[in-house]
């Protein structure tokens, strides 16, 4: 008999993409791809700055959850850690991990996110299989499973008015 472990009852069904929450840190939409050829979650991070709280070690960097936005959301996290990852073209990075509630298909958990300037990839985050191992079966054929941002939510914000 084959040592194919089933998956369990609880698992959730979640599609190749799917709108999650970073609520804890003011981020109540961003766009990721569900990726099981990737080890570790990834976010899109920009002017990351370390500094030292209490005598441990942080981090103060901006999300742009919204790729045709201008709307930044400034998050501050411990840093858990800083690992060399390596891309999908081979390339090894020095990355700062922060510990971060994620909320994929309405199931809260809780993620070793890395931090990285994904300008120029199509999905602000990306989910890998150390957060999806924890109860998540993946269908690549379905998208959104855990529903989209209401039309309101998507807009760029306005300038106020003067």
């Amino acid at each position: 008999m084959d040592d194919v472990q089933q998956p369990s009852h609880s698992s959730t069904l979640t599609g190749w993409r799917e709108w999650v929450a970073l609520s804890e840190v003011g981020i109540p939409w961003i766009k990721a791809k569900i990726d099981t050829g990737a080890r570790s979650s990834s976010l899109h991070a920009t002017n990351a700055e370390e500094f030292d709280r209490g005598g441990a070690p942080w981090v103060r960097f901006d999300v742009q959850p919204w790729q045709r936005s201008e709307a930044l959301v400034t998050v501050e996290a411990p840093v858990l850690d800083r690992r060399e990852v390596r891309s999908s073209s081979g390339h090894a990075q020095s990355r700062l991990v922060v510990l971060l509630e994620v909320t994929l298909v309405g199931r809260a958990i809780e993620a070793e996110v890395t931090l990285s300037d994904r300008t120029e990839m199509g999905f602000r985050m990306l989910i890998g299989r150390e957060a999806l191992r924890r109860g998540f079966l993946v269908d690549p054929a379905r998208s959104f499973l855990g529903g989209k941002p209401p039309k309101s939510a998507r807009r760029a914000p306005r300038a106020p008015q003067t």
